[in-house]
């Protein structure tokens, strides 16, 4: 077997690598893609099983996907933990590698859950989404900016059908109408893509008996309960859903649990999420514990 501590970097890798059978032990530096993936593919073709150790970062997508086509086995480690275990004071990609080698020959090595590879997708519709809702709602503040600067005030009402003529009748300068022109139009192409995407939503939400159930509670939608399933998955491994959703657990004065999610600490999708989730189901639960 072959054991491999690898020091990823966006475009390049520092490896320290032995083979256990016979001690023998190296050192390289490959080039991305080309040259890591020919030399992983040169072990494959050798036949020897492979464990690859590295840190959990990102950017590391394809090679991930190199080795789950050769068959070599992944471990994904903490960068915290790793870093804690680190004994000698200069930091070098060399002895990154070395390391990493050292933990997995020590059984040391803080190996972490990975999701699979529909989970990580589906997170990509989901982020997708929440990107594309953030650039319409700035798309529709500045239009809404528009109105007022022209005396039109009329909140959510501008997006209706008279409001839309009215801030399209207002006569403007050369740059502001072509401004208004440009935020309109991108707004249209915005509003079926997010519905698009919405819709996708939903189609999964239908495969999965977890968020369906979810979707039972007060307050609880498509987006929410696919959200919750695919974050929460990694409780499987014994981690607190509050860990995982960075939720602040409180106990109002009457005894009702609480939860407010932390400021900091978790991908802006995963908290925009959860805050929207948690204020919705608090109002909802009506005395009940909010999740």
């Amino acid at each position: 077997m072959i054991i491999i501590g690898c020091d990823y970097h966006p475009g390049f890798q520092q490896i320290a690598f032995v083979n256990t059978e016979t001690g023998e032990y190296e050192e390289r530096r490959l080039q991305h893609r080309e040259e890591a993936e020919k030399f992983c593919r040169n072990l494959a073709a050798q036949g020897m099983k492979v464990r690859v150790g590295m840190e959990a970062s990102g950017h590391a997508r394809w090679f991930e996907r190199l080795l789950a086509e050769l068959n070599f086995e992944l471990w994904i480690g903490d960068a915290a933990e790793i870093e804690t275990k680190r004994v000698r004071k200069p930091k070098t990609d060399r002895e990154d590698a070395r390391l990493l080698l050292r933990l997995l020959m020590e059984d040391r090595f803080p190996r972490i859950w990975v999701p699979s590879w529909e989970n990580r997708d589906l997170r990509q519709l989901l982020w997708h989404r929440h990107r594309m809702v953030q650039a319409r709602t700035r798309i529709m503040n500045q239009l809404q900016a528009v109105a007022l600067n022209e005396g039109l005030v009329c909140k959510k009402r501008l997006w209706r059908e008279r409001g839309r003529q009215q801030l399209e009748s207002f006569p403007l300068a050369r740059w502001a109408s072509r401004r208004r022109h440009d935020l309109l139009e991108l707004l249209d192409r915005l509003n079926p893509t997010i519905a698009e995407l919405s819709q996708a939503i939903e189609q999964e939400v239908e495969k999965c008996p977890e968020a369906q159930r979810l979707m039972t509670h007060p307050g609880v939608g498509p987006l929410t309960a696919l959200a919750f399933v695919l974050i929460a998955s990694v409780t499987l491994l014994g981690r607190s859903l509050f860990t995982v959703l960075h939720l602040n657990p409180g106990f109002e004065a009457h005894g009702v649990l609480t939860m407010a999610p932390c400021a900091s600490g978790c991908l802006p999708w995963q908290r925009f999420v959860a805050g929207s989730a948690t204020g919705v189901c608090t109002s909802c639960c009506d005395g009940r514990a909010s999740l």
